[in-house]
């Protein structure tokens, strides 16, 4: 059986021998995979060569700040995400409705919805009420995660069952988590 592991591995070996390359290489076996859980936490996460190295790094235009963080810390806290989100009642299939601009939490979600199996509706922070009906209204949204400058806009949007998450709040905001 060859797994997607072990594809990988041989080309890497082989990435200067064309000719050994395609005449070894094999498909990986089909078999379900979870890059999330498969590959970034079991590979990337746990394996001395990488889990410390930069698996994000964000640089804020305005401010010059920057922001790391490792395989290992995003493994650790994407799973927290992933166990608080499952507790929310998200499973897979269900679909998550993700408005954050490019910050940690944003890459912990998307990691975490990826372990779940839960559908990411991408939007960006420029999108009107209006907008944002529609996106919960055509993508089904069962759940959104939004940052607190967000909130206002999902005034009277979405049914009772939708779960409203905001991330790096300072305040209370009523009926979200």
């Amino acid at each position: 059986m060859t797994t997607f592991q072990d594809a990988r591995a041989f080309l890497l070996k082989h990435r200067t021998d064309y000719d050994a390359a395609v005449k070894g290489f094999r498909w990986p076996d089909p078999v379900p995979f979870n890059w999330a859980l498969d590959w970034f936490d079991a590979e990337l996460a746990h394996n001395a060569d990488s889990r410390d190295r930069p698996a994000l790094w964000i640089v804020d235009a305005a401010s010059g700040n920057e922001t790391k963080r490792s395989f290992a810390e995003l493994s650790r806290r994407s799973n927290q995400v992933a166990n608080f989100l499952r507790a929310q009642g998200l499973k897979r299939g269900d679909h998550l409705l993700l408005l954050l601009g490019n910050v940690v939490p944003l890459w912990e979600t998307m990691l975490a919805a990826m372990k779940l199996g839960v559908v990411v509706i991408p939007a960006t922070t420029l999108l009107t009420a209006d907008e944002l009906r529609d996106r919960l209204d055509r993508g089904k949204a069962k759940a959104v995660v939004a940052t607190q400058d967000q909130v206002a806009k999902f005034a009277g949007l979405g049914a009772g069952n939708l779960s409203r998450i905001v991330v790096g709040a300072t305040q209370t905001h009523e009926g979200w988590l």
